[in-house]
């Protein structure tokens, strides 16, 4: 399948008809004029994939804004390997004024500047009318793309920067120092021109792109995202934030940040999320399920335990089924031939006795990005609650040892294909919900990769721990691993043996939850916020959210999701778990100002030099944590800074 976004070094693999060669001399080569490069359909259509190489590149396992918050961590030998793992840097709170990681501003520490990326935006739009080859109506349909792109170039600028200097005309290299040098503008103000600009597209967009041509934005995917820009000025860090920046003030003596909070920006954000899913739905979009034919290794669990195990496929293969009818819009920006997701960095190496892979081979499964205990105790119990809020689930002997059932007994077949028969485990990795099993890899379960099925143990020298005669320096450091971006089929040792996808920017489920989470701020409980709720709940495996809440024999806060402030906190623990490890959680704490008090204790994990259960279920320290106020807003480049005097610095810096 063809499709869009495979631009940069690799754009020869997904844009047929032109070559790598042709592609990278449009830019870099000082002899080729904007008329060349807009003389043609062609040529246009490198101009055209040049906007979109801005996108930032979530999947780059040391470039991505995924490994914010607290679910990943690295090996610690990349610890203080200052041009690796940029989001964890930040983590740890060695962010930096002089050299801003992943700094969009500017374009510094492994990120791109997305102000490069808005010029490239207004050169095309200046320039695609002169297309000879083309007509007026793809014409406006490209330019609708960019004008899109160019309103979210600027929305990431706002999400890392708040007040932002808006790009409203081109300028000349001939401008004067005003025109150059222009002062930041207000919150709102950036709201309102990006909006604006995504206004201004929608109606000229393809209501939704063609197969040959996924990736590209349509009026889904637009919808979709116009809808989260609401959803984030909605949002009490942009709505009403004067506990932070209520002396943040601009030149003229008025606060950057609207210090009222709104309640109707709820209701805007609340109907633009209503409508993208309405769009969605009509175009087919809806939560995904497994529809194909199970792995064979599967095939036995299956015919014992088909409930369970469709429900953990539907969940295991979300993220990694490539274009699935839950994605709204995916990043498919590709390097076909190199390594470095974090696809490959999370994947473990195939063990010695599995199938006719390559086995513990390095190139495209690193198996040393692991999670963290925090996303053990995160997810849910069976019973679709959180541990330390079921009655039934007992936390003081939860790291206790003991031994999932054999094959023969009775109480194995509804673990059939989800944990292995007689093997050594802790009472903590039982009684979890189906999100758990699919998401995680764990000591007793399974790892689907490889194109087998590997039976996990994660001690010392057991399949997918830590091994020092085959891989010392590349270990999962906390012994839990993450398989929930890991295609099974993926194996290591060539690019053609990986499966690639795109990795969701928006899908079906997170705009359910976008939903619920609006209306309640909105207008408070009911059953349409637990409607909403409970269709992504449904397809997890776990009972409905009023449900549970409200069994005095279940729930240690029984009736939590009867008040607004409880059921806001049910919202954003279902979004951390159906969302994990996609980039959501950091944000979504972010937007309610709840990062400080959830990302500063330290990253903990089992000791993965442990050779037995006593040994290696023994937690310990991983690394320590420090992200405060002043990390809210990316510090604004030093060297920028000086050359603007018309700027003022984040809070902080």
């Amino acid at each position: 399948m063809k499709t869009f976004l495979k631009v940069g070094l690799v754009v020869c693999a997904t844009l047929l008809s032109q070559s790598c060669t042709k592609y990278l001399d449009v830019v870099p080569d000082n002899t080729m004029t904007l008329e060349d490069l807009f003389d043609t359909r062609e040529t246009a259509y490198e101009a055209l994939a040049r906007v979109y190489s801005y996108i930032p590149r979530v999947d780059d396992t040391h470039l991505t804004t995924w490994t914010l918050g607290d679910e990943f961590v690295g090996r610690l030998d990349l610890n203080n390997n200052t041009g690796n793992l940029r989001a964890m840097r930040i983590m740890r709170g060695l962010q930096s004024a002089t050299n801003p990681q992943l700094g969009t501003w500017s374009g510094t520490e492994g990120a791109r500047s997305l102000y490069d990326g808005l010029r490239q935006c207004d050169v095309f739009l200046q320039n695609i009318n002169n297309v000879r080859d083309m007509s007026d109506l793809e014409k406006a349909e490209w330019a609708a793309q960019v004008t899109f792109l160019k309103g979210y170039y600027a929305f990431l600028l706002v999400r890392q920067y708040g007040p932002i200097v808006l790009p409203t005309k081109m300028v000349s290299p001939e401008a004067s120092k005003e025109e150059l040098f222009l002062p930041r503008s207000k919150v709102e103000d950036c709201f309102n021109y990006i909006l604006a600009l995504m206004d201004e597209a929608i109606p000229n967009l393809t209501e939704r792109a063609t197969e040959s041509n996924m990736g590209q934005v349509d009026q889904v995917a637009a919808k979709a995202i116009k809808a989260r820009v609401l959803f984030y000025r909605a949002s009490p860090f942009f709505n009403g934030n004067q506990e932070y920046f209520g002396d943040f003030v601009d030149h003229d003596g008025q606060p950057f940040f609207p210090l009222q909070y709104d309640n109707e920006k709820w209701k805007q954000a609340l109907d633009a999320i209503n409508e993208s899913i309405a769009l969605c739905e009509q175009n087919g979009l809806r939560l995904y399920h497994f529809e194909k034919e199970p792995f064979i290794y599967d095939r036995e669990a299956f015919s014992t335990n088909e409930e369970n195990m469709r429900t953990l496929y539907d969940l295991r293969m979300v993220i990694c089924d490539p274009w699935n009818r839950e994605l709204v819009w995916g990043f498919s920006n590709h390097n076909y031939y190199g390594q470095g997701e974090l696809a490959h960095s999370t994947n473990i190496r195939l063990p010695a006795g599995y199938g006719d892979g390559v086995i513990n081979t390095a190139e495209f499964s690193w198996q040393w990005m692991a999670a963290t205990y925090k996303m053990v105790e995160r997810y849910y119990t069976r019973n679709g609650l959180p541990i330390d809020e079921d009655l039934t689930y007992n936390t003081a002997t939860m790291h206790e040892l003991t031994q999932t059932p054999g094959l023969l007994d009775p109480e194995y077949a509804e673990l059939n294909g989800i944990m292995q028969p007689g093997a050594e485990t802790i009472n903590m990795y039982l009684n979890r919900e189906p999100r758990f099993y699919a998401n995680l890899g764990i000591t007793g379960g399974f790892w689907r990769a490889h194109t087998v099925r590997i039976n996990t143990m994660m001690y010392n020298g057991a399949d997918g721990g830590y091994n020092s005669s085959t891989h010392a320096t590349d270990f999962l450091t906390t012994g839990i691993g993450v398989q929930k971006l890991i295609h099974p089929e993926s194996q290591s040792a060539a690019w053609q043996r990986v499966i690639r996808f795109p990795y969701p920017l928006v899908r079906m489920a997170d705009l359910y939850l976008m939903k619920a989470e609006a209306l309640n701020e909105y207008s408070g409980p009911s059953q349409e916020v637990y409607d909403a709720v409970n269709l992504v709940r449904e397809r997890a495996g776990i009972p409905d959210v009023e449900v549970v809440w409200s069994d005095a024999g279940l729930a240690k806060t029984v009736n939590k999701h009867r008040t607004k402030e409880g059921m806001r906190d049910i919202i954003l623990e279902e979004r951390s778990v159906e969302l994990a490890f996609e980039g959501q959680h950091f944000w979504d704490m972010w937007r309610h100002k709840r990062a400080v008090a959830e990302f500063s204790s330290p990253v903990w994990g089992w000791t993965h030099t442990g050779t037995t259960g006593e040994s290696f279920f023994a937690l310990e320290v991983k690394q320590a944590r420090r992200f405060t106020i002043t990390d809210y807003l990316w510090p604004i480049d030093l060297e920028e800074m000086n050359t603007n005097g018309n700027l003022i610095q984040n809070p902080g810096w």
